[in-house]
């Protein structure tokens, strides 16, 4: 049985169309990203699979559960992290945590060892009896997470969790994902930081202004658009633009002390600035060619759609 099963999803807003048509398929135990540019319809499709909206037409499925014919049996199958956390600024990292895990059914003492367990691994065990008003926002962040995580959801949901977060608390939170993954949870994450998704995502739908454009593996994505290749090179000495003059090389670009020098056959391009660096008596302080990149992708799929 698959974890989330939308099909044909659609919602409009007066005369704006948030949504037109989206279908989402995420087998049990997959990372699965969720990827568009602002305004793309991204946040109002994790709110209707969240059941937090009513769809205008479609149906979503949490684990064969329907969210709008039984939302509580589907919710409790869920974890839920929202674009702007949720946590009770008046309640202490611990109170947040133990109060959630009793609306979701938790024994006294089930919630008390989850929350010191959770608390440990996000880092939080002593700040644990401090008010989380006193926190930044990737406490903050932190704590939503562990709220979402306390009852072991089968299925994890998670709305730009890492945006504005410091290295620290983006690092943890993605060791989370990873170990709610490990554990056997299915992963929905909607992100704008695309080498992230590339990190950790199995499969990435792409959507853009209501419609997705794309499904698939990162590489499957990035092989899509394999001729924007490039070669990175610098010199001991300065060159201009006449230098990468030659059939094979589309443009070269300046960036900072080297050159971007793109192109659709890489092999014969490294072969003629090696020469050319011999002609004109140039040493290669360095060189690299590129392999083709998640962003390079979702630029492609969503300029100009």
């Amino acid at each position: 049985m698959d974890a989330i099963e939308a099909n044909n999803l659609h919602k409009s807003f007066g005369t704006f169309t948030a949504v037109d048509d989206v279908s989402i398929i995420i087998p049990q135990g997959e990372v699965f990203g969720f990827l568009g540019p602002n305004g793309a319809g991204k946040t109002t499709t994790i709110r209707m699979l969240t059941g937090v909206l009513t769809p205008d037409s479609g149906s979503v499925r949490i684990f064969g559960t329907d969210v709008h014919k039984d939302p509580l049996t589907a919710k409790l199958k869920m974890g839920v992290i929202p674009e702007n956390g949720t946590v009770y600024s008046d309640l202490t990292a611990e109170q947040n945590i133990l109060i959630t895990a009793k609306f979701y059914g938790l024994d006294r003492a089930s919630r008390k060892k989850k929350a010191k367990e959770i608390l440990t691994r996000l880092g939080l065990i002593e700040r644990r009896d401090d008010l989380v008003r006193t926190f930044s926002k990737g406490m903050r962040q932190r704590i939503s997470i562990a709220c979402a995580i306390v009852h072991s959801p089968q299925v994890l949901i998670l709305d730009e969790p890492t945006t504005g977060l410091d290295v620290y608390s983006r690092r943890l939170v993605i060791d989370t994902v990873r170990h709610m993954n490990q554990e056997g949870s299915t992963i929905l994450i909607t992100t704008h930081n695309i080498e992230e998704a590339n990190e950790l995502c199995s499969t990435i739908s792409i959507i853009n202004k209501g419609n997705i454009v794309a499904t698939g593996s990162p590489e499957k994505l990035k092989k899509t658009f394999d001729t924007s290749r490039h070669v990175e090179i610098s010199f001991d000495q300065p060159v201009n633009e006449a230098f990468f003059s030659t059939p094979g090389i589309t443009r070269a670009e300046s960036w900072g002390d080297k050159w971007r020098v793109y192109t659709d056959d890489p092999d014969r391009a490294v072969k003629y600035l090696a020469s050319a660096a011999e002609r004109d008596r140039l040493t290669i302080v360095s060189i690299a060619t590129s392999n083709p990149t998640l962003e390079e992708a979702f630029v492609q799929l969503t300029a100009g759609v």
